[in-house]
């Protein structure tokens, strides 16, 4: 155990500081804030009343923690970065109650981000320098931009073709790192008169559709999916335009451009999928194995890694 470290010229009226966490230089520490073992509070920090700062976290130079800020364990605060904690500030005027905003468990925010109110930074997130991040971004997603859109997600490999060639004709089908995830090659007929794929059910395409569904007309900056399926099975052709899925099996993630119709891939159960990048023409076809249930929806990431690893 050690004893927390106070620079003779930071102010820290707290008494809630962990073992081994150092506060250098200048920083002002209110008498209400908590903040864990093992941290790194930087030069020129002020940290408001009404925080909670889990363990092993890092906030650099120039930051204001302000009331509501939740960081949970393992996160990275870079240089300058701005909380914000009041949608519509206006002088003399107090908010009744905090916006509460959260930075869960390994998360990193670039220099000079800014952070809007009541959002949630998702586990392990990456939010690029200067980013300004306005609604609440899922775990493992990698977003830049005014305002922030998901360009990626960490640790995550990308399926493509070789060479960037078109699919062979003859039809085959390819597994992935992925547990149960498949892509398929799916025949093409070259004609004078126009292009044919054909795919048949429980050939090329694992199982018979009792559904389908289409997604189309989705902004470039939008992210659909974003869950997992206790029992269904869907297949995935983009007929028109591209767009990138995310498949996610909790040991393996990788990244997969649907760019021809030629081209199906195949979800099984207890896969997180995530569609994003689309263009704006895109039209995604997916077929799916049951009836709509809602309850056979997993919607929240940390349930997803709950259930595999019950499995």
């Amino acid at each position: 155990m050690t004893a927390p470290f106070i620079h003779s010229h930071a102010l820290c009226e707290s008494s809630k500081i962990g073992d081994g966490t150092r506060i250098w230089a200048f920083a002002h520490v209110l008498p209400n804030a908590v903040i864990g073992s093992g941290c790194n509070i930087c030069d020129h920090t002020f940290i408001e009343n009404d925080v909670i700062i889990g363990n092993n976290v890092t906030i650099k130079c120039g930051v204001q923690v302000w009331d509501g800020l939740r960081i949970e364990d393992d996160v990275f605060v870079g240089p300058n970065v701005t909380f914000t904690n009041d949608k519509f500030p206006r002088s003399k005027r107090y908010q009744q109650t905090n916006l509460i905003t959260t930075i869960r468990h390994g998360a990193s925010i670039g220099a000079n981000a800014t952070i809007l109110p009541g959002i949630t930074v998702g586990a392990k997130a990456m939010i690029g320098a200067g980013a300004v991040v306005s609604k609440s971004v899922p775990d493992n997603a990698i977003v830049l931009g005014n305002p922030a859109i998901i360009v990626g997600y960490v640790d995550t490999e990308k399926w493509a073709l070789n060479n960037n060639e078109t699919p062979p004709q003859r039809a085959h089908t390819a597994e992935c790192k992925v547990k149960g995830v498949s892509l398929h090659h799916m025949n093409v007929v070259k004609d004078l008169r126009g292009n044919l794929t054909v795919g048949e059910f429980e050939r090329q395409i694992p199982f018979t559709p009792k559904r389908y569904f289409m997604v189309f007309g989705v902004p470039s900056a939008e992210v659909r999916g974003e869950h997992a399926h206790h029992a269904c099975h869907q297949f995935l052709i983009c007929v028109r335009g591209a767009c990138s899925i995310l498949a996610d099996d909790a040991t393996h993630r990788e990244e997969f451009r649907l760019d021809t119709p030629a081209i199906g891939l195949h979800l099984p159960p207890m896969t997180w999928g995530v569609q994003y990048k689309y263009t704006s023409d895109a039209v995604l076809l997916v077929f799916a194995s049951d009836y709509y249930d809602s309850n056979d929806y997993i919607r929240n990431y940390d349930e997803f890694l709950t259930f595999i690893a019950k499995r």
